[in-house]
C-alpha cells in the first residue's frame, strides 16, 4: 500500500521522508482539521525531504465548513499556484454544496488553477467527501473531474469503521481513482484496509509534546486545554504504518 502521512512541521516531513513514506499532506493546524501551510513551512519540508517523496499541500483557507465564496476560491487559487510553483507535487482540496454535495464548479475551479500552474499535477479531494450525503455517489463525480485520489473515511466516525464503504468506492474507481482510507486510522486497521484491495491509507503519526508548569496561561483558549501542547509526528508510529501497510504500490 501507499502510505501518506499529514505532518504540521519540516521535523514531521524528514520522519516521513526517513522512514519510507510515499508522500506528505502538509498543512497548519492538524487540531483544527488542517488548513493550508505557510510559505515558511512549505520552503523548510522542501528543503528537508530533497525530492525523497512528494509533498502535497492542503489548500484549505479556513477551518469550519467547505462552502466557499468567491473571495475564498480565489484566495485558494492563489496558493494552489504558489505551492506548485514552489515544486510541490499535488494539492489536496475540496468544495461541497449546502445540500451535501460535491461543489462542481468550485472544485473545478480550484483543479483548473492547479492544471494550469503544472499539467502533471496530482489532485487529492479531502475528508469533505466524508460530509456529502453519499461518498460512493461522490467518487463518479470525482472521475468526472480528473482527481488523482479522495481521502475518505467512508462517511463513517473512521475509517475503519467505515471500510465496506471504502471498499464499495474502491469497486466503483475502477483503478481511476485512488481511494485512500484515512480518519481515525489505527495500526491495527491497516492489515484489513490492505486485504481488501485498499492501496492506500493516511494517517497522522502524531504524538503531543506538552511542557505544562505551574503558571502557564491560556493565550488565547477560554478552556482547561494545556496551552503548552503541540503536535509532532512519531517516528515509531510512521515506521510500524510503514511495516504494516508492506511494500509502496509504485
Amino acid at each position: 500500500m501507499d502510505l501518506e502521512i499529514a505532518v504540521v512541521g519540516a521535523q514531521g516531513a524528514g520522519v516521513a521522508a526517513d522512514e519510507g513514506a510515499d508522500r506528505i499532506e502538509l498543512c497548519n493546524a492538524l487540531e483544527l482539521g488542517g488548513i493550508t501551510p505557510s510559505q515558511g513551512l512549505l520552503e523548510a519540508a522542501l528543503e528537508t525531504v530533497a525530492g525523497r517523496l512528494g509533498i502535497h499541500p492542503l489548500i484549505r483557507c479556513r477551518p469550519g465548513d467547505f462552502l466557499y465564496s468567491p473571495t475564498e476560491l480565489d484566495t485558494m487559487a492563489r496558493e494552489i499556484r504558489y505551492v506548485l510553483g514552489k515544486g510541490a507535487r499535488g494539492v489536496v482540496f475540496g468544495a461541497l454544496t449546502g445540500d451535501g454535495r460535491i461543489d462542481m464548479a468550485s472544485t473545478r475551479q480550484l483543479a483548473e488553477a492547479a492544471r494550469g500552474a503544472d499539467a502533471t499535477v496530482e489532485l487529492t479531494f479531502h475528508r469533505a467527501i466524508d460530509q456529502t450525503a453519499d461518498p460512493v455517489a461522490a467518487v463518479e463525480r470525482l472521475l468526472e473531474l480528473g482527481f488523482t485520489r479522495v481521502l475518505s473515511s467512508g462517511g463513517a466516525a473512521t475509517a475503519g469503521a467505515g471500510l465496506a464503504t471504502l471498499q464499495r468506492m474502491h469497486k466503483l474507481a475502477s483503478g481511476e481513482l485512488q481511494i485512500m482510507a484515512g480518519g481515525g486510522v489505527t495500526l491495527d486497521d491497516i492489515p484489513a484496509m490492505r486485504d481488501c484491495g485498499l492501496d492506500a491509507v493516511h494517517l497522522s503519526a502524531k504524538k503531543t509534546v506538552s511542557t505544562l508548569s505551574t503558571g502557564a496561561i491560556s493565550l488565547g483558549t477560554s478552556d482547561d486545554s494545556d496551552p503548552t501542547a503541540y503536535i509532532v509526528t512519531d517516528r515509531r508510529l510512521v515506521r510500524a504504518a510503514r511495516a504494516a501497510a508492506g511494500p509502496s504500490i509504485n
